[in-house]
Formats: structure tokens, C-alpha cells, sequence
């Protein structure tokens, strides 16, 4: 397939396109660089260390022998969002382009403001191009599972049926999200929701499931092939903090009682879920929803297995909970639909743990330990966070 990944360079996109492209998909990659302008407004940096993508790109076709086409521009400008997929004429577009981080969204009223007009904006400019270009493009667009939030009853994949006062109809589930970044994601799923049910295009929406790992079999076979780790305050992951902390002899810090609970999914399982989705296409007009994970741990729970894993002496120490957010629920989200597709799980090991931990060894020179601290406080309305003066992307 010609396949389109928006947000390439970052996390998950890169790998993502890596995968495509070795499976044997003609793969297109575009970005605007606005993830590592928010290291340099942060202050802080991947773990480990990344090229630039134009260099990745030129590394991918020394090593497996296949090319990227390569584009560098703002989804947000439409005239760009248009030409790229005119150009590529793209089967599916994979769109990771997005603003991910929740407490980034609520450090102060510019970052939320950015975070939804970015968010919404350029996932609007999408949803137009397609129209535009060709309306049997199949939008993959990654979700999260935050947009449900923690509701006291199972959280089904998207829809539910619900009877009341004698009539029954199946609805969008609904939605109870914990920041402005979540909030977007839900914006950007109605939005999708309607332009399929008016335009007659076809969407997935992935609503993803926090993600560990950092190594892939395509990511390997080159140093500057490497994927970013994050594991500061701001945009790095409970599991990442938790794995870091360990191997720099930090305590673990968990937020209030730690019995938060979220799906989860290794970064592997990422790759095979967007492959999936691509080669399953749904139906012209059909919007559909995958809860894409493959298990739930709550935040003490990933404490307590990293420290299981880790050989050396850890600490678990609690601390005040930043979020407004129960530190104790109910949950237990539906997740079937992919795995009817045929995916294979691989599920959190000691051994998982152990290669992540020994990654970390190899780059602990890296470590800042003051980007542990959790400086962004739901309560807050405006919050102070000493940056180093680098203006918002844009």
C-alpha cells in the first residue's frame, strides 16, 4: 500500500514508517519539527540520542535499501496539508501528527490554547485534503484511551448500546477526559466521526493505550536509526520515568496512592496495530474505533514490577498527586477488535523490563535528574514551569 505517516520523526511515528516500510509498503513521512522545540522550550532531552530525519531517511536507504518520501511542513497551514497528499496520493494516511502530552496542555492557558488549535486545526486540514483529493483515503488516526476517561462501568470500543425509557439506539461512548490534550483528541474524533457520516469518508480511530519500549528490529540496525525516550515530567511515561529512576539509583516517585489504572501496549504491538488497521480498511462513510492495548497495570503496579526486575536496591516513594483524577477506580476497557484482526501480543516480562533497564544503563551519562519533578499542576489555571525561554512552536 502507499501509505502516509503524519508526526514521522516523533516516538511512535518513526518507527511506525520504519515497519511500514520494511513490510514492504511504498511510505511517505512528514513532520514539522515541533516535538524536539518542545525539549528545547522544556529544557530537557531524549535519552537517547536521535538524528535528524532527513538523516534518518538517508540511513533507512543505506541500510534496508528502501526510500521515504519526505516532507518537512506544518500541518496547520492547509495549502501544505493539500499539496503533500495530492502529491503522495496516499491509500492510508497513519496520523500521529499531534500535540501528546496532557500536562504540556495544562501548564498555562498559551500551552492549552496551542494544544487544541494545533490538534484540531491541522487534524481539520486533514480530514479537507482527503475530501479534496481522494475521499477513499483511509484516515488511521491515533486516539488515546484518555478520551474516556475512568468511568465506574466497562469501557466499550467506542460505541454503546443504550436503552432508555423503551428505545434503543447504539451511541458514540461517552467521554470524560482529564486535560486539555485529551480533550482535543476528542474534539478531533467527532470531527472525524462527522465528516464520515457526511462526506462518506472512512476512518479508524486508535484510541491507544499508554506505550513502553523503545527497540524495534527496524530501529536497531543503525544507531541513527534510534527512536526518542522520554522519561521526563512533562512528556515522559510513567513505565519510562519508573525505569530511569531505578537505574540512576532515584527513588520511584508514584503520584498519591498510585492505583490509577490505564491500558497498555509495548511499542511493537503499535507498529502491528496501524499495519493491521491499514490492511483491514473499513467500509466508505464507516467510522470505527479500536481500543488499542493490550493490558492494564496501575501506576503502583509498574513500580513494583520494575523494581522486581531491576538487580539492585529500589526505593517506591509517594508523592503529591499533581492530576485531578481518582487514586482509586474501577476499569476494564473492551479490546477485542484488533485482536480479531490476528494481532500477537507481546506482553509486559521481566525480560521486557530488564532490556528496557539495560538500554537506560547505556545512556545514563544522559540522565537529568531534575527533569523527574512534576512541575504542571491540574489546579493550577496558570502554572509557573522554568523553561529555557524558547517560544511555543509556530
Amino acid at each position: 500500500m502507499r501509505i502516509l505517516v503524519l508526526g514521522a520523526d516523533g516516538y511512535l511515528g518513526w518507527p511506525t514508517a520504519l515497519y511500514l516500510s520494511n513490510k514492504g509498503h511504498e511510505v511517505g513521512v512528514v513532520d514539522n519539527f515541533a516535538r524536539r522545540q518542545y525539549d528545547y522550550e522544556m529544557g530537557v532531552d531524549s535519552l537517547v540520542p536521535i538524528a535528524q530525519l532527513q538523516r534518518r531517511v538517508q540511513v533507512w536507504k543505506e541500510v534496508s535499501g528502501k526510500e521515504l518520501a519526505c516532507w518537512a511542513g506544518d500541518l496547520v497551514d492547509p495549502d501544505f496539508t493539500h499539496r503533500v497528499i495530492k502529491e503522495f496520493r496516499p491509500e492510508a494516511v497513519v496520523h500521529f501528527a499531534e500535540q501528546r502530552s496532557a500536562p504540556y496542555s495544562m501548564i498555562d492557558q498559551k500551552h492549552a490554547v496551542y494544544t487544541q488549535y494545533n490538534n484540531v486545526i491541522n487534524t481539520l486540514n486533514v480530514l479537507y485534503a482527503i475530501m479534496d483529493v481522494d475521499p477513499s483515503i483511509h484516515l488511521v488516526k491515533l486516539g488515546t484511551m484518555g478520551e474516556y476517561g475512568t468511568p465506574n462501568i466497562d469501557i466499550e470500543e467506542g460505541f454503546i448500546e443504550i436503552t432508555h425509557k423503551g428505545r434503543t439506539d447504539v451511541l458514540p461512548f461517552p467521554k470524560n477526559p482529564h486535560s486539555f490534550y485529551h480533550l482535543s483528541k476528542v474534539h478531533d474524533s467527532h470531527n472525524i466521526q462527522f465528516c464520515c457520516r457526511v462526506w462518506g469518508l472512512r476512518s479508524t480511530d486508535l484510541n491507544q493505550g499508554v506505550v513502553y519500549g523503545q527497540e524495534t528490529d527496524e530501529t536497531m540496525q543503525h544507531p541513527e536509526l534510534l527512536t526518542r525516550f522520554d522519561y521526563d515530567g512533562v512528556f515522559g511515561t510513567v513505565l519510562n520515568r519508573f525505569v530511569v529512576q531505578a537505574v540512576t539509583g532515584h527513588p520511584l516517585t508514584v503520584y498519591g496512592k498510585g492505583g490509577q489504572t490505564r491500558g497498555t501496549l509495548d511499542i511493537r504491538d503499535t507498529q502491528a496495530c496501524v499495519e493491521l488497521a491499514c490492511l483491514n480498511p473499513p467500509d466508505q462513510g464507516e467510522f470505527r474505533v479500536f481500543n488499542q492495548f493490550t493490558e492494564q497495570f496501575s501506576v503502583l503496579d509498574f513500580a513494583n514490577m520494575v523494581a522486581d526486575a531491576y538487580d539492585g536496591t529500589v526505593k517506591i516513594e509517594h508523592t503529591e498527586l499533581v492530576r485531578v483524577e481518582k487514586e482509586e477506580h474501577y476499569y476494564n476497557a473492551v479490546h477485542t477488535r484488533l485482536l480479531d484482526l490476528g494481532l500477537e501480543p507481546h506482553l509486559l516480562t521481566a525480560e521486557t523490563l530488564q532490556s528496557m533497564l539495560a538500554m537506560v544503563e547505556r545512556f545514563k551519562d544522559r540522565v537529568d535528574p531534575k527533569a523527574f519533578t512534576a512541575t504542571v499542576n491540574w489546579r493550577h489555571a496558570t502554572n509557573y514551569l522554568p523553561t529555557s525561554g524558547s517560544p511555543l512552536p509556530r
